[in-house]
């Protein structure tokens, strides 16, 4: 059997590394000449870490991300809402990893290339359409190499689209109506090296959801050195005369920090000092929060999508870059549990789609961060007690529901080994 993957990002990537422990063969057809270390922060939860322990890379992330000890929420004003402690501190057999995207990218990439060889991996070759889903055999399917503007043709068992939220494979079966959706808020992200806050390897939320901040370390070396390198995100709701989504030349576009940098001009709290965060960044980058409408169906044929291209959602939860890879692994179990190929394709979604689909609506809701939103509306000028407030049930509930929904909780884990 051979897999074709369009789309070299993590989910791609892991793809291709599980189907070659597995005895498949694989192939990333990847749009960018050259893949660099770009982007800024992720979080890699448990469940995910625990595919990647599988693939032999757990020694290899923890000398370059920050193993994270704990989540924090606070409300506007420092105050703490909940704290939880995270992976290992938290009884996980796996830890949770933050870490740089660009670092994590490179590292799968280095390893498809050890391990399936150079020729594996087809850069500079941007996905056009699909000539055949394969009803009968193959799917076959037409590149643009961008060298010579050359058309590819090539064909495989099975077609992946894991090209990401602007995929090329969704749009050839959604050509219409399938726009990216807005949430009204902006998001501002970057690095900066810091020293150290709290323990050095913690992550907080702070505010509510129209101003909020979110930091975390996500450099190892740098921690061993006494210092941190922090990611951080910087998020706003605009005013309902902004107008809808922004074009795709807008996403990513580095701005000032004079754009936002103002509301959160008095966030100077005794552990943090958020101010200083935003004027230590050497380059800070503008996104919108955008996700997209659950989709009807994902596989046609001997084709289907996986990742941002199936299930693009909210950066809320930490769950983006984790559930692509949960993707991979059930797409590879499903196509070693039967040789009827269609079939595994059709199992695969009728697994993967509904619980995506989930966290994608459940994020619109503010997943786990609505503790913050609940902490705004019933204590906006602050508490001295948050049980007084939000009853530690109530919290433990919202933070419990959401891992289980994300598929995180212990138990769940415990029961899959």
């Amino acid at each position: 059997m051979k897999i074709a993957i369009a789309g070299g990002g993590i989910g791609g990537l892991t793809l291709a590394l599980l189907c070659h422990r597995h005895g498949i063969e694989a192939e990333v057809w990847e749009a960018s000449e050259t893949l660099r270390p770009l982007g800024v922060g992720i979080n890699l939860l448990p469940h995910a870490v625990r595919i990647l322990s599988e693939l032999g890379l757990r020694d290899a992330l923890a000398e370059i991300a920050i193993e994270t000890s704990s989540l924090s929420y606070y409300n506007k004003r420092g105050q703490r809402i909940w704290h939880e402690p995270r992976g290992l501190a938290a009884g996980y057999d796996w830890p949770q990893f933050s870490i740089h995207r660009g670092e994590f990218q490179m590292l799968l990439h280095r390893t498809v290339v050890e391990r399936l060889g150079a020729d594996a991996v087809h850069t500079g070759h941007s996905f056009e359409t699909v000539l055949d889903s394969g009803a009968r055999g193959q799917a076959r399917f037409a590149l643009r190499r961008r060298t010579d503007n050359a058309e590819v043709q090539a064909s495989a068992d099975v077609l992946v689209g894991a090209d990401g939220i602007h995929s090329a494979v969704r749009r050839h079966f959604y050509p219409t109506g399938d726009l990216p959706r807005f949430s009204r808020r902006l998001l501002w992200r970057a690095v900066t090296e810091a020293p150290p806050y709290l323990d050095g390897r913690s992550m907080f939320m702070a505010g509510h959801q129209d101003q909020k901040f979110v930091a975390y370390p996500i450099s190892e070396p740098l921690r061993r050195q006494g210092r941190s390198l922090v990611n951080w995100i910087a998020e706003l709701r605009v005013p309902d005369s902004f107008p809808d989504t922004p074009p795709r030349s807008d996403w990513n576009k580095q701005v000032d920090k004079a754009v936002f940098r103002a509301a959160f001009a008095d966030w100077q709290w005794d552990w943090i000092d958020i101010p200083a965060l935003i004027d230590g960044a050497e380059a800070i980058y503008e996104f919108p929060m955008v996700d997209k409408d659950p989709l009807p169906r994902w596989t046609f044929d001997r084709v289907t999508l996986l990742g941002d291209a199936a299930h693009p959602m909210y950066p809320i939860g930490s769950n983006g870059s984790a559930q692509a890879i949960l993707d991979a692994r059930y797409l590879v179990d499903s196509l070693l549990g039967t040789p009827d190929t269609g079939y595994a394709l059709r199992e695969y979604e009728a697994e993967r789609l509904p619980r995506t689909a989930g966290i994608v609506l459940r994020n619109r809701m503010n997943g786990p961060e609505q503790v913050m939103q609940l902490a705004e509306e019933r204590a906006p000028q602050g508490f001295a007690d948050i049980g007084q407030v939000i009853p530690h049930a109530e919290l433990e509930a919202i933070s419990q529901r959401y891992k289980q929904l994300a598929g995180f909780d212990r138990q769940s884990m415990q029961g899959s080994r």
